[in-house]
């Protein structure tokens, strides 16, 4: 691997907190970036205090953080505001994930910034976005979740629906304001200008949605996905199954994967005529009789042990795997393989792991060793690159101007 990382030489500017935006900030230093994180005195981002810790270092932080430097400056002193607005003056990226509307009250907004850096590319990520009846109002991811539709279909039916337990609307964003982060800057190499992306946690969760919303629409607004619990009603077969030592899920759903699925299940205890019922045989009539069908492969699979069970589907060529916990995650050979587990060294807490991204290319390597910066590690640094004197950093830090733990 001998080439650049693709992002090498560009500067971007994280004033974001909790988990979309250093999310975004983590995937660029990643790819290449020199990201700096910016933080205010004394507390710095909120995620800073979020489980799990290990000591009085945030898990949380350390994972969203990796690979930047960082700056924890006073903006409301006008030596923090000087430079906080040199460095964006240096900048190619600014991603943010405030309330719309909040920055700009700090001189920090779009129009602001990029009056000063015409090639900025602004990048803002919300609950709602920055337009529509709703922008003005605050929300989280468990927020876009539920209005968004995509809790209401999962879970049992006739119970509240679970929270979904990993942050699904901030990761998607996140990785959406990733690739449209990069568009803007291809962009920006013919039209010589930034520009702002706005994105909303609400409107990336709509676009997900793969096929509930075409459900809807193309049978005249009459069919409305509900929850089914362990499996999917127009994907027969394909869900969660009960062995007798753990769970699995079989994806069955395929004509040819159902004929060859069906024909083990008939030849190993299942029912006379079971592989050659053609009822069974197309997509329509396996979803149509799926009250038939359930029953069947949920005792098949009820009587073995999920060893047995992955063993003998592996021989016909059919997908399916183990519901793993963390531990059996980490151990899998597959993420070994793939380099999925990041060890770094840290100065405080010796060799800690952490999960990877998921980038991989032929001519570099994007796994960042460098772990999340202290609070305002950096100061020193970044204020000298931006021609700030030894004096001047060294009385705007006895002031409090520059802050660091």
């Amino acid at each position: 691997m001998s080439q650049a990382l693709p992002l090498a030489g560009i500067r971007v500017i994280d004033y974001s907190h909790f988990l979309a935006g250093p999310y975004v900030g983590r995937c660029l230093a990643a790819l290449g970036a020199e990201v700096i994180k910016v933080e205010r005195p004394t507390t710095g981002d909120a995620g800073r205090q979020h489980a799990w810790f290990i000591g009085n270092h945030s898990g949380y932080f350390l994972q969203q953080n990796m690979g930047k430097k960082g700056l924890c400056v006073n903006i409301k002193d006008p030596r923090g505001r000087e430079l906080l607005q040199k460095l964006v003056d240096s900048a190619d990226v600014f991603v943010e994930n405030y309330r719309p509307g909040a920055l700009d009250k700090l001189g920090l907004g779009y129009e602001a910034l990029a009056g000063r850096n015409p090639g900025l590319v602004y990048c803002s990520i919300s609950a709602y976005g920055h337009t529509g009846p709703d922008a003005h109002r605050a929300g989280f991811g468990l927020i876009a979740e539920a209005k968004s539709g995509i809790m209401q279909m999962v879970g049992t039916p006739g119970e509240a629906p679970p929270l979904l337990r990993i942050s699904l609307g901030d990761m998607y964003t996140g990785i959406h304001a990733v690739a449209a982060i990069n568009a803007a800057l291809l962009g920006r190499v013919k039209s010589g200008k930034g520009q702002h992306i706005d994105l909303a946690l609400y409107d990336t969760l709509v676009s997900m949605h793969e096929y509930a919303v075409q459900c809807y629409t193309l049978s005249g607004d009459k069919e409305l996905p509900v929850q089914t619990g362990h499996d999917m009603p127009q994907s027969t077969l394909y869900g969660v199954f009960r062995a007798q030592d753990g769970d699995l899920v079989i994806a069955a759903q395929v004509d040819d994967a159902w004929k060859r699925f069906a024909a083990l299940v008939e030849q190993t205890g299942g029912p006379a005529g079971f592989g050659a019922d053609q009822r069974f045989h197309s997509a329509a009539g396996r979803n149509a009789h799926r009250l038939e069908i359930l029953p069947v492969v949920k005792a098949w699979v009820a009587q073995r042990r999920v060893a047995e069970v992955l063993e003998a589907l592996d021989a016909i060529d059919l997908p399916a795997a183990r519901v793993q916990r963390i531990d059996e995650v980490l151990a899998d050979p597959q993420i070994q393989a793939r380099g999925m587990v990041i060890e770094q060294n840290h100065p405080a807490l010796g060799k800690i792991r952490l999960p990877n991204l998921p980038f991989h290319f032929s001519g570099c390597d994007t796994t960042v060793t460098q772990v999340a910066p202290d609070l305002g590690q950096h100061n020193a640094e970044i204020a000298a690159s931006l021609g700030f004197s030894d004096d001047a950093i060294a009385a705007m830090q006895a002031d409090g101007v520059l802050y660091n733990d």
